[in-house]
């Protein structure tokens, strides 16, 4: 199989997207985490440009990596200064980073309108550049800034500048789409002439961006065209729409085009990774993702869910292990019994064609009522094993009540009572609570942790509510979805009401029974 590199940037180009920023420390865990991928080049960004940066180079340069090398990013030299008196290439070449990362201006209307210099003193500015670098003992990876952009215009011009920089010594080209306004076939066409003219002494690599939505499918044209390093970022992070995702074009160069990228078994971390790095960035993963999403093997349909039992090629491209996801069935009104069997057998639960067909109707009418119970996988458990005659209740209910009351000088106060038996005992409690949900949990766990005192460790962790039919204004019904967790596991619970306190009196009961079964 023959090789493509990959090349992350997201620690400098993903952190130019909006709200992104991590510290040097946590910048070192993704550099870890895309060693432990197996991404073979990581840019670390500009060594000189801040506080954070040198902290960061200086942090990295005592961290052993098995798969990845450090790479450092500047420019080619300013305007006017030679290449050996420019700070910033005195700082890129004093850094620890073996290889070194160029971008030169390519495109005539930067050189016009940014720069501000000839088209020759350009290519001396590339030449000189990289030759500086190579003569310090680094390795060179050249960027072509708005080289499509160029070679639109003027292809031989945009040619000269890769030739520029590789007479000088550059070990490979990259072709960048700085703006992401080309098309796959443009990508293609130009990546071609380039690795025509240039393969055979330097390796060629492409650059993409995402602002036309064409990133991933322009680096993996530019692939096909003979390109063999991609530049990107995890998750697509970065300015304005974002750089090609890498995190989708690693599985599509190893799974779908036979190229060798990294191990099998690395690939089988993809998901766990690009999630992770979600988590440092403070960003909730994408569920709806090419390869790693939640819902990227999630089926709902029916006709789909019985595909997937009797082949799973049917409705999924790949096996989600491959990429260390995992195939989701989603109970929903659209369910055939394939989800009830499939759902019920993932809990340890056996259904016979009659018990399945009850459970499905049982499914689509509180699914017409309001119920969600894709959202709430722990309601839906607890339903089927009421179908399939298991299901235990944590008590026999007498009643509850909720009272708030808002006092002179403006203090609300909320207290709840509730009566119930647990195993034949009829407990009566009081609580109070910042509120009516809160309340009626803590008069619940009053009187059932003497019991079953495991329950205690239930941490409700996320409340929504939303109003079903908003024609009917105040009186309209109402979703409640509960979140909970115990330290080890998180689920789901919901419920449905005309009255919003009802709603959540139900998805609280699911929550706990959920945890007793």
């Amino acid at each position: 199989m023959e090789q493509v590199k990959l090349y992350d940037t997201t620690l400098r180009d993903g952190m130019q997207g909006e709200g992104m920023s991590l510290s040097s420390a946590e910048k070192v865990r993704v550099v870890r985490a895309l060693d432990k991928l197996g991404v073979q080049m990581i840019e670390a960004g500009f060594p000189s440009s801040n506080p954070k940066e040198e902290e960061l180079f200086g942090a990295l340069a005592g961290v052993e990596l098995e798969h990845s090398v450090v790479c450092g990013f500047g420019m080619t030299r300013r305007r006017g200064v030679a290449a050996a008196d420019d700070p910033a290439l005195l700082t890129l070449v004093d850094s620890f980073a073996p290889v070194v990362t160029l971008v030169g201006k390519t495109w005539a209307l930067h050189l016009e309108k940014v720069t501000k210099v000839s088209r020759e003193e350009n290519l001396a500015m590339i030449a000189e550049s990289v030759g500086f670098c190579r003569e310090r003992g680094k390795r060179v990876v050249y960027d072509a800034e708005h080289f499509f952009d160029s070679y639109r215009e003027d292809p031989g011009y945009a040619l000269s500048c890769l030739e520029a920089a590789i007479d000088a010594g550059a070990e490979n080209v990259t072709l960048c789409d700085t703006n992401g306004a080309s098309l796959p076939n443009q990508v293609a066409a130009a990546t071609e002439v380039a690795v025509n003219r240039f393969g055979a002494r330097v390796e060629v690599g492409i650059h993409a961006h995402d602002d036309a939505g064409c990133g991933v499918a322009n680096s993996l044209a530019a692939v096909e065209a003979g390109a063999r390093l991609v530049q990107g970022t995890v998750n697509g992070y970065g300015e304005r729409c974002g750089n090609a995702n890498l995190t989708t074009i690693l599985p599509a160069l190893q799974l779908k085009m036979g190229f060798a990228v990294v191990p099998a078994e690395n690939l089988e971390t993809l998901t766990e990774t690009v999630h992770f790095v979600d988590e440092l960035c403070n960003l909730p993963p994408d569920p709806n993702a090419p390869y790693v999403g939640r819902n990227a093997f999630a089926h709902k349909g029916g006709m789909h869910v019985a595909g997937v039992e009797a082949d799973a090629r049917t409705f999924e491209h790949i096996d989600p292990a491959a990429v260390g996801n995992e195939r989701a069935i989603l109970p929903s009104e659209l369910s055939g019994k394939a989800t009830i069997r499939d759902r019920a057998a993932a809990v340890g639960l056996k259904m016979d064609d009659a018990t399945a067909s009850r459970a499905i109707e049982v499914l689509k009418e509180r699914e017409h009522h309001g119920f969600h119970y894709e959202a709430a996988p722990a309601s839906f458990e607890l339903l089927l094993r009421q179908e399939a005659g298991v299901y235990k209740p944590l008590f026999e209910l007498e009643s509850y009540r909720v009272v708030t009351q808002r006092r002179a000088g403006g203090e609300v106060e909320t207290e709840a009572t509730v009566k119930l038996k647990v195993d034949g005992e009829r407990y009566v409690e009081i609580a109070e609570g910042n509120g009516p949900v809160s309340a009626l949990d803590h008069a619940l766990r009053k009187a059932i942790t003497s019991r079953h005192p495991h329950l205690s460790e239930i941490e409700l962790t996320n409340y929504k509510v939303r109003i079903l039919d908003q024609d009917r204004g105040t009186d309209a019904v109402t979703r409640v979805l509960l979140d909970s967790a115990d330290g080890e596991r998180e689920w789901g619970t919901t419920g449905v009401s005309g009255n919003v306190i009802e709603a959540s009196w139900q998805a609280l009961v699911d929550s706990l029974e959920y945890a007793f079964q």
